[in-house]
């Protein structure tokens, strides 16, 4: 795709140069939820000139080339006769695949990002091991100026399960397993290239062997109509006594009211959730009030706004070249 301004430009016979450069690409900002003024200036600065509709007048929807989207709007999109990209502003497309109007003429492209895997590892490490070493308790001591130890255990006798062995999931496996945690993984289908010393487990056949080896249990599953709900009662009581849960997939992957009832009677001993059903979370909330719930405002990781703007324009090229972009998600597996 040439970025270049075009210029009338006279020779030296006078006679003018008629050459028209492609029209910059029309690119609508699309959320319910998100103000998404924030990326403008990275697609100002990777392409200018670019044509950037946000809120509520987007013009003339038959200009529109792309739609950059976190939970779009209904009914919008299908609006669009021209559009010929749709692309998430992170690594997940079930926030768009639940619009019921999703061009089916458009590719769907999600976002991979070396960092946001880095940010990812870095979350979930510290809540692993923010649990497994009693971080909380040493927190409370402190407020009340006491010296209590709790048992120290040993990485390598801690068990860290993780459900969704995908380029996330994958990533945390190598790390926790470098720090020296006993970990294993979970997918829907097997996968290859796992790192050394991972224990994988494919089907829903090996989840409850899976499951009765997660003293953490991790969900890095992306949500398809599968997996929504996925985090319930059934799965709970299949989990050794006290385990924890993380979650920083997606809110509907969990069953809220199941998590309370494991809580209450002990089944499952504590919960980081990164990802809920709504957000902000409401302050009447009962998650909130429990202190086995550690609740963090879906902040687990990020994209930078550069990383954003350049695989969208490059998917825009790809496209324009007549070819597929390398990030591109079928819509009827959701990734």
């Amino acid at each position: 795709m040439n970025t270049t301004d075009a210029t009338d430009t006279l020779d030296s016979s006078a006679t003018k140069d008629t050459s028209v450069s492609p029209r910059k690409p029309c690119v609508a900002f699309l959320s319910a939820v998100l103000d998404m003024h924030y990326l403008v200036p990275a697609f100002k600065a990777a392409c200018p000139g670019i044509d950037l509709r946000l809120g509520s007048d987007l013009g003339k929807l038959d200009e529109i080339d792309a739609a950059l989207c976190w939970y779009p709007p209904a009914g919008v999109m299908s609006q669009m006769p021209n559009l010929r990209l749709v692309q998430s502003v992170g690594a997940g497309v079930d926030h768009i695949l639940a619009v019921p109007d999703l061009p089916a003429s458009a590719s769907l492209c999600r976002i991979v990002d070396p960092d946001m895997a880095r940010g990812m590892v870095a979350y979930v490490t510290w809540a692993v091991i923010h649990r497994h070493r009693h971080m909380d308790d040493y927190i409370e001591s402190a407020r009340s100026h006491s010296w209590v130890e709790q048992p120290v255990v040993a990485p390598r006798k801690h068990r860290v399960g993780i459900a969704g062995l995908g380029t996330l999931g994958m990533a945390c496996a190598r790390t926790l397993l470098g720090i020296g945690y006993s970990v294993c993984g979970w997918s829907r289908s097997a996968k290859s290239d796992l790192p050394e010393g991972l224990a994988a487990y494919a089907g829903n056949d090996t989840l409850g062997e899976f499951l009765g080896q997660c003293d953490t249990l991790i969900c890095l599953l992306p949500l398809t109509d599968e997996t929504r709900g996925f985090l319930n009662e059934k799965l709970f009581a299949q989990l050794p006594k006290g385990a924890h849960l993380i979650n920083v997939g997606r809110g509907d992957h969990l069953v809220e009211a199941d998590l309370l009832t494991a809580l209450a009677s002990g089944q499952v001993g504590a919960a980081t959730l990164d990802a809920l059903t709504q957000e902000p979370l409401p302050a009447e909330h009962p998650f909130w009030a429990d202190p086995r719930i550690l609740i963090t405002p879906h902040i687990a990781t990020r994209t930078s706004p550069d990383v954003i703007a350049a695989q969208m324009l490059n998917n825009l090229t790809v496209l324009d070249a007549g070819g597929r972009p390398r990030w591109q998600t079928d819509p009827a597996t959701g990734y």
